[in-house]
């Protein structure tokens, strides 16, 4: 009879019998809260309208996504404040990356005609995307802090009010950028030293490449924001004509007036002065 033998582990294989599917302690599923994922769409109408479960997995797309931009921007804005500038431009760049796929994913919701929304808009009300407390936060990082989308929001949670509060106290992107620029021996106080910080860094690429291709990041991440807005205007116009939002805005004119919002007007200003 044969002597039993172990069979030898191949070099450089995991010895740990947890590892992929020999222990069955991780799934996919379980990894990914699959189930608990899948039971967030649920329809207001009844019957449900057939292009609503379209509605609500793009929406809730976009929070997921809110929340990975969220995450990126934090840590771009805090090792900007430490005066970095490489990690900050990895960050940013993965952020534009992921504002052209919220961009894109405007078109799947232009598949929905207008007759299919109205089949269950009216029970949105006043639920609106006005209301996104993560995409304010994103637009408060990103440097359009306003006080007053606070007080006009509707329903918000004592967490979401104080998550809110705290991003209007935070540094933003800005804050964190003209951060760098004195780490690298600018002045930035007056508007006026930030000019010349940013001509002498604009005209002097070689010695001050990093802060440019910083500074560039943050065009690419302001114009990313008012390309989606613009976007989005447009297939709000589509979708209700002139009708007033949900959550009880002008709708598309609303959206219309926050098109030409810019997060860094001096670097836009810069063109005009190089």
């Amino acid at each position: 009879m044969a002597e039993d033998r172990e069979t030898p582990v191949p070099s450089g294989a995991p010895t740990d019998p947890k590892f992929g599917e020999q222990g069955g302690v991780l799934t996919y599923g379980s990894y990914l809260r699959i189930p608990q994922l899948l039971d967030q769409q649920r329809p207001a109408s009844e019957p449900a309208a057939h292009d609503e479960l379209l509605f609500i997995t793009i929406h809730q797309a976009y929070e997921l996504w809110f929340k990975l931009l969220l995450h990126e921007l934090d840590d771009a804005g805090a090792r900007m404040l430490d005066g970095e500038t490489y990690l900050p431009r990895v960050r940013l760049t993965r952020c534009k990356t992921v504002m052209k796929v919220l961009i894109e994913q405007v078109d799947i919701i232009d598949t929905m005609t207008p007759q299919d929304f109205l089949e269950f808009r009216n029970r949105l009300a006043p639920a609106s995307g006005f209301q996104s407390v993560q995409f304010r936060e994103l637009e408060f990082l990103s440097g359009l802090k306003d006080p007053g989308f606070i007080r006009r929001f509707r329903g918000l949670s004592d967490v979401e009010r104080d998550r809110l509060a705290a991003r209007l106290e935070r540094p933003s992107l800005w804050d964190g950028f003209l951060a760098a620029l004195r780490h690298a021996g600018f002045k930035t106080d007056e508007p006026t030293e930030r000019v010349e910080a940013l001509r002498a860094i604009a005209t002097d690429r070689q010695r001050h490449g990093g802060l440019w291709d910083l500074a560039e990041s943050l065009m690419d991440h302001d114009q990313s924001l008012a390309q989606w807005r613009a976007r989005h205007v447009l297939m709000a116009e589509r979708q209700i004509g002139t009708k007033p939002g949900t959550g009880g805005s002008a709708g598309g004119a609303y959206l219309r007036s926050r098109v030409e919002l810019r997060c860094y007007p001096e670097l836009w200003e810069l063109r005009s002065v190089l």
